[in-house]
């Protein structure tokens, strides 16, 4: 009888140091490699592209992102998607971003996504979206002209290259 409640009482100690062990050996997560920015203006490439940069810069973010893609020039009814999509944009920064959201804008259009931006922030009070995060996606040309808009209202910028 002393043997087995020492067996148990060995087994029941092991059973910690067993399991500690598994967990060192189990496979590391690999981290995924970033998705390359289409060389096109392929939408459904851009679909893919986009979410996967929008992914990679979620620090700090506590919602889900407001995303604002742009479609190609080249797509039928532009205009009418260009003018939607800067309908949505001004409401969504008059109306006011919460504290741990984002912003992000792509277009294989860069400088299009530019005038948009530039559009959607011409009457937001200066600090109004502070704490709020603003992802560009799009050309390094395009850059300066959007940080220098949306500035005053507070974001934190961050711009990735659309290579």
């Amino acid at each position: 009888m002393n043997t087995i409640a020492r067996l148990l009482m060995i087994a029941v100690l092991a059973l910690p140091l067993a399991a500690c062990n598994q967990a060192e050996d189990a496979p590391k997560a690999t981290e995924k490699v970033p998705i390359s920015a289409p060389t096109d203006d392929d939408a459904a490439a851009w679909r893919v592209y986009v979410p996967d940069v929008v992914n990679r810069h979620m620090d700090g973010v506590t919602s889900a992102p407001f995303v604002y893609l742009l479609p190609s020039e080249a797509s039928d009814d532009f205009q009418g998607s260009y003018d939607r999509l800067l309908d949505k944009a001004r409401s969504d920064v008059s109306r006011g971003i919460l504290k741990g959201n984002m912003l992000a804008y792509a277009s294989p259009n860069s400088a299009k996504t530019a005038d948009l931006i530039v559009a959607a922030f011409a009457d937001v009070k200066p600090g109004k979206l502070k704490g709020v995060k603003l992802l560009f996606i799009g050309k390094a040309e395009d850059s300066d002209r959007v940080k220098a808009a949306v500035e005053a209202s507070g974001v934190n910028y961050v711009f990735v290259e659309a290579k």
